[in-house]
């Protein structure tokens, strides 16, 4: 544990936070896959990884360095991309700069990214540095692996080989390039409100298999691969916009193959025909994202005729995000590694509940906060914290009187103050059969030592009926 003093500083320090958080965030969008560039040419990575910084965290960040460094005024963030083997050579990455969108977060693109034939790995990882105009070293972000391919399959994919099936639920992205030009390129994206097709930005939309019997009102959602024939629905994961039901058709040669049915793979161009229309498909038509009626062929009744904005290449996505606050730290040292959870893991109970925190980038000055509660802490390995679980007493609460459950945000606190925020929590609940609004047992009194220490029993008996969320 922390010393006392020490303990009690940062526990004001986080009390602070929770009331006021001062989040800085880093979000990496990227493709799954990275086709390989052979000889001088570079097949720059589409659609390109961008970054955006959201979060009050950032603002005053910089008006606490404009307010130190005398004469610095209007700091600004920029970026560095490139691949993991490329060391921290600068000359070796993109630069980014970041915009401010109207959202007021920062946006920025690595356009010009590519992996050699040179390069004999399978897979990869892009690294991010972060700096502010001053000098400044912020830190230093990873994406998640990229798997890399020679060139889109051709072949029928099969469900035993799934690395490069897309299944249902999985994050996607589309674009469309005319001609094969890469000036052309448009992305599926949302603006505003309204789908567009944005020469800029891309979204990232969940892709959902549907019960085809269904009406659009119902629209179950079901798991499995995305086949060629298949009903599915496209949710933007940024506003939860979604399209209308659509089938989604392989397309061969700028014709809609009607009488499909395999797994679909990355990089295949497909079509989007809107269910129940008569033969309307997804189209773009410069920024704007229209309704195309494809042409029967005549000759042969599986196959309708589409134009160009109709055909899209569907691609797989990922997303890593990076939260931390900056608020308590006085360091110059960079966020980094900032440590992601991924799982939480309880055993025993009573007063030895132990909590194993899991997931990447841990190292040993981290602490586990239960809230304001600093939790005793023990480093196992860069994926794997253990804690011991504080009792209830330490939010104000008693066993005895505790009647409704009591969820407790975690945290992540590095010893100089740093704060890395998560999205799990964790809950106290006593003993259901006991919970306000049920029947208790007419002989005793609802104010009974006996009761109460009975749910205290029962309490730690099963382990506190502990829930743990993302």
């Amino acid at each position: 544990r922390s010393n006392p003093y020490q303990a009690d500083l940062l526990r004001d320090g986080v009390r602070r936070y929770l009331q006021l958080p001062a989040e800085q965030t880093v979000l990496i969008l990227h493709a799954k896959v990275a086709q390989k560039s052979y000889g001088n040419e570079k097949r720059f990575f589409c659609p390109p990884p961008c970054v955006y910084l959201s979060g009050p965290g950032w603002k005053l960040k910089q008006e606490q360095l404009t307010a130190r460094d005398v004469g610095e005024a209007g700091l600004r963030v920029w970026g560095y991309m490139g691949l993991d083997t490329m060391g921290s050579n600068l000359m070796e990455t993109q630069k980014l700069s970041f915009e401010e969108q109207p959202d007021a977060k920062g946006f920025g693109c690595a356009k010009a990214l590519y992996i050699s034939d040179a390069d004999k790995r399978k897979h990869f990882r892009l690294v991010l540095k972060l700096f502010f105009s001053n000098g400044q070293e912020i830190g230093t972000f990873h994406s998640k692996l990229i798997k890399v391919i020679s060139k889109p399959s051709q072949k029928k994919q099969s469900l035993k080989n799934t690395d490069l099936c897309i299944s249902s639920g999985s994050k996607v992205s589309l674009f469309n390039r005319l001609r094969s030009q890469t000036v052309s390129t448009r992305y599926l994206s949302v603006e505003g409100g309204a789908f567009i097709a944005s020469a800029r930005q891309w979204a990232a939309f969940t892709l959902h298999l549907a019960d085809e019997r269904c009406t659009q009102s119902e629209f179950p959602l079901r798991e499995g691969y995305i086949r060629y024939g298949s009903v599915v629905q496209l949710i933007c994961t940024a506003t939860g916009i979604t399209l209308p039901p659509l089938i989604i058709r392989k397309v061969s040669k700028q014709y809609a193959m009607l009488d499909v049915d395999e797994p679909i793979s990355q990089l295949h161009k497909c079509a989007f025909q809107f269910q129940g229309s008569d033969h309307m498909y997804l189209c773009l038509s410069t920024e704007k994202v229209i309704q195309f009626q494809a042409s029967p062929c005549p000759k042969e009744a599986n196959r309708e005729l589409l134009n160009d904005g109709s055909c899209w290449t569907i691609i797989g996505t990922e997303t890593v995000e990076y939260s931390f606050s900056e608020s308590l730290a006085c360091a110059r040292e960079p966020v980094s590694p900032v440590p992601l959870i991924t799982a939480l893991q309880l055993s025993g109970g009573g007063d030895v509940a132990m909590l194993e925190v899991q997931g990447e980038y841990f190292h040993a000055h981290l602490k586990v906060w239960f809230g304001d509660v600093e939790a005793e802490t023990m480093y196992r390995s860069p994926k794997s914290l253990v804690c011991v679980v504080p009792d209830v007493s330490a939010f104000g609460s008693d066993w005895r009187w505790l009647r409704y459950p009591i969820t407790i945000p975690l945290l992540l606190v590095r010893d100089d103050g740093l704060i890395y925020s998560s999205s799990f929590t964790f809950t106290y609940t006593p003993e259901q059969s006991f919970l306000p609004g049920q029947q208790l047992p007419a002989d005793i009194p609802q104010d009974s030592d006996t009761l109460l220490n009975s749910i205290h029993q029962e309490f730690t008996r099963t382990n506190f009926h502990l829930f743990m969320q993302s």
